[in-house]
């Protein structure tokens, strides 16, 4: 029996990597999904032509999660396209490393303004359709607890993540909506290969770091995704679970 079936479920940043792995896997179980994007409307586009090409529901929306109208807009498209939402996935986000020296008011503000200021707003518009049982996942990362050099910006979005998701479990737990932290270690994307990390001397150090002597790849993470947003997790609320093959 299909996990997921009869539910609406929102990814946004669902055009490649990640998000495009968590939108096809939880079609599979049976949700119809809104897969968002904010420039690459060919990645949506294909991701959308996957799942329908495997039977499953979905449709692509464009919106900056970081502008409040737009976040409004992506829930407002999933509930008019597919009647109702019972699952939010808040991927969207963008990375990247630099020593303190190099820091800059724009990076920060990038950074903090997609990640952070982005998971909040798509919330806030979510939670006015979300019911009793809806799941709210939001994708952090164990940069949190191993800290590297060069990560301040990043780290601290995704340290605001891990917060925010506590609160946001006890916030809305009286209205039966969950809310968890799925937080990757380093997994093969198209944005960690454009980002020069596959193949280097990083990569070489995460796996070293790695107690099952790999890096990730997307659908490990997925099958996470659709554990989180199905009833399998109907008693974890608040919990950030770490899913980098054993970094701590």
């Amino acid at each position: 029996m299909s996990k997921l079936k009869g539910k609406v479920a929102i990814v946004t940043g669902a055009s490649k990597g990640i998000g495009a792995a968590i939108a096809k896997s939880l079609a599979a179980e049976g949700a119809a999904v809104v897969v968002n994007y904010a420039s690459s409307k060919a990645g949506a586009d294909t991701v959308v032509a996957d799942i329908v090409a495997a039977g499953g529901k979905a449709a692509a929306v464009r919106g900056d999660v970081s502008k409040a109208a737009d976040a409004q807009g992506i829930v407002d498209a999933a509930v008019k396209k597919f009647g109702r939402l019972d699952i939010l996935v808040n991927n969207s986000g963008v990375y990247g490393f630099a020593p303190i020296e190099s820091v800059t008011e724009e990076d920060f503000h990038r950074h903090f303004n997609i990640n952070v200021l982005g998971l909040l707003l798509t919330t806030q518009a979510a939670v006015k359709h979300l019911g009793e049982g809806s799941s709210i996942i939001n994708i952090g990362s164990v940069v949190t607890r191993i800290t590297p050099p060069g990560s301040a910006v990043y780290t601290g979005t995704k340290g605001a993540v891990d917060a925010i998701t506590g609160v946001l479990s006890r916030e809305l737990g009286a209205r039966k909506i969950r809310v968890n932290a799925l937080n990757p270690g380093m997994v093969e994307t198209e944005g960690t290969h454009t980002a020069g990390f596959i193949g280097s001397d990083f990569e070489a150090g995460a796996v070293a770091q790695t107690p099952l002597g790999r890096i990730g790849q997307p659908d490990d993470i997925a099958s996470i995704a659709v554990f989180l947003a199905s009833d399998d997790s109907h008693w974890l609320t608040g919990e950030q679970l770490l899913a980098g093959g054993g970094v701590r």
